[in-house]
């Protein structure tokens, strides 16, 4: 199976409990469906994809995000389920209580200035000296760095990122102890920068403390790291 590397990873955690392979791949369906071709002509059977941005991928017949089947699918979820009394939120529950709960929150600013963007960027990787990422974001503790457009990942042993990195577009995502994962990039297509973040919960945990706590560091994450320029950026959602 496999997501985008912005998307939830929920579907991680459900890879390492049940034992198949998974990964993760840039932004964009062509990354994941490309790669589901190279995985099936290596003999290996794609069962599923999906992006954050709400587009999946059910069968190898369309590599590609394709509403039809996933919409049959989900239909037949929905009529599985009934027949156990179910519903599909309480799947979704049952899934959480299982896996873990995963709460996500994304966004964007509008930003015109590529001069701004850069310094954004600029300072993260400089942040405490030259090539020096943080280390905090205020109280909260960073484990992981990885930046897509450095080629810079602290998490290997080579600090190489195994994603494609490229220069001509910015992607920085921070790993937290306490289980959180926010990235921060710029759109290919329109002036935004875009932002993720996600608390991944171990299996056992409360999902109103957990929404709570996301709640309340989402905010403070980006505030902290982007401190973005009034006059040249504003948020959109």
């Amino acid at each position: 199976m496999l997501s985008s590397t912005v998307s939830s990873k929920i579907l991680r955690a459900i890879a390492l409990k049940e034992g198949f392979h998974f990964e993760e791949t840039l932004t964009g369906f062509k990354w994941m469906g490309n790669r589901a071709k190279q995985l099936i002509d290596q003999g290996k059977t794609v069962l599923f994809a999906f992006e954050e941005a709400i587009g999946y991928m059910c069968c190898p017949f369309v590599l590609d995000k394709d509403g039809v089947s996933a919409a049959v699918i989900s239909a037949e979820l929905a009529s599985f389920l009934a027949t156990k009394d179910m519903s599909l939120s309480q799947q979704l529950k049952a899934i959480y209580v299982e896996y873990g709960y995963h709460i996500t929150k994304a966004s964007y600013f509008i930003c015109h200035d590529q001069g701004t963007i850069q310094k954004l960027f600029g300072n993260l990787r400089n942040y405490d000296g030259k090539n020096n990422y943080p280390k905090m974001c205020g109280s909260f503790e960073i484990s992981a760095v990885r930046d897509l457009t450095t080629g810079y990942d602290d998490s290997r042993p080579d600090k190489k990122a195994v994603l494609p990195t490229s220069k001509n577009s910015q992607m920085i995502t921070f790993t937290f102890v306490n289980g959180g994962v926010a990235t921060m990039r710029t759109s290919g297509t329109e002036p935004k920068i875009k932002y993720y973040a996600e608390l991944c919960a171990p299996p056992g945990n409360r999902y109103d403390k957990h929404a709570r706590c996301c709640e309340f560091c989402v905010p403070r994450v980006y505030n902290f790291f982007l401190r973005l320029p009034i006059w040249f950026c504003s948020d959109s959602k």
